[in-house]
């Protein structure tokens, strides 16, 4: 007769419980609630997530199958379809953000020190969204059109261990830029955007707080040359210039000067041009740097083909999602 561990109590053993109490009580989890707690809550949908359960009334059958074990898997409370469900649609949602969180601060040093190819110290990050399509007719919140739904996660992605730091879902119809505003730029860091994050009002609070920025200019933006740097003579870079906007509202919305860099891909023989606010760091530093972006695009392909996400444990807004 086997003894020891179940499976799923080292996994769980890594929580840190003290950190996920005061999540708790900061929004009063537990008010009122006597037999099914936020912890058992947390419990059920990561046992649903690591067994590829489909929804909520599969993993109540799964886990009354085998009630004996549920005590030493940490689930103290008694665990039912209506149950589960009622508190994934009343639970704050904001306890478990929380503790995402908590657990990125812990594994973020774990990858302090990983080498990105870069002569470069700085934090690195990726923004990014991905959209999700979803049936109108049962996710009727998210409506994008008129005979379509769909939600859009925004993340901010620390390439030095592919980490999610930041995490916002939307829906389908909010433009990436608006999430420019729910970010607190990190000294000395640089971000990576993409032309759908182009929005320079927004983009000069990062100057602002001493952060830097990577991104690919639109074919429209308008600027005029202020002056000339040497270009290196080795890969794709063609010109390294500083530059001043000239647009209408450009001009107002970021008042101080940035720097251009023209860059060829042989590989693909497209021309881009980049723009940031740091003049220090050499230009061919500056393309491959934007190259790195494509690590967040990496992160939700991932999440696809990893986390096996293919229905929600409800059809309210903030049901939580599992394989």
């Amino acid at each position: 007769m086997p003894v020891g561990k179940l499976v799923f109590s080292p996994v769980i053993d890594y929580l840190p419980m003290h950190a996920f109490r005061r999540c708790v009580a900061r929004y009063d989890g537990n008010r009122s609630q006597k037999t099914f707690s936020c912890l058992d809550q947390y419990l059920g949908m990561a046992f649903a997530q690591l067994t590829y359960r489909e929804s909520p009334r599969a993993l109540a059958v799964c886990l009354r199958a085998q009630t004996e074990k549920l005590y030493h898997m940490g689930i103290r409370g008694k665990v039912s379809r209506s149950t589960l469900a009622d508190a994934n649609e009343r639970r704050d949602w904001r306890i478990y953000a929380d503790l995402s969180q908590v657990l990125i601060r812990i594994a973020r040093p774990l990858y302090a020190d990983q080498d990105l190819g870069l002569d470069l110290d700085n934090t690195v990050y990726a923004l990014g969204a991905a959209t999700i399509n979803l049936c109108l007719s049962v996710l009727p919140w998210a409506r994008l059109r008129a005979t379509k739904s769909a939600i859009k996660l925004h993340t901010l992605l620390a390439l030095r261990g592919n980490l999610p730091t930041f995490l916002h879902i939307s829906d389908g119809k909010r433009h990436d830029v608006k999430v420019l505003d729910r970010l607190r730029p990190e000294p000395g860091a640089f971000s990576l955007m993409d032309r759908g994050s182009v929005d320079f009002e927004r983009l000069f609070t990062l100057p602002m707080a001493g952060s830097f920025c990577v991104l690919r200019a639109k074919s429209n933006t308008q600027y005029r040359r202020r002056s000339s740097h040497a270009a290196e003579n080795s890969g794709g870079v063609r010109c390294d210039q500083t530059v001043v906007l000239t647009g209408d509202k450009s001009t107002d919305d970021y008042p101080q000067p940035l720097r251009r860099i023209k860059y060829h891909d042989a590989q693909t023989g497209k021309t881009f041009n980049f723009l940031t606010n740091n003049f220090a760091i050499p230009s061919q530093t500056v393309a491959d740097l934007y190259r790195y972006r494509w690590q967040v695009e990496w992160f939700f392909k991932w999440i696809k083909q990893h986390l096996r996400i293919t229905s929600f444990f409800g059809t309210f807004e903030h049901a939580g999602a599992c394989a």
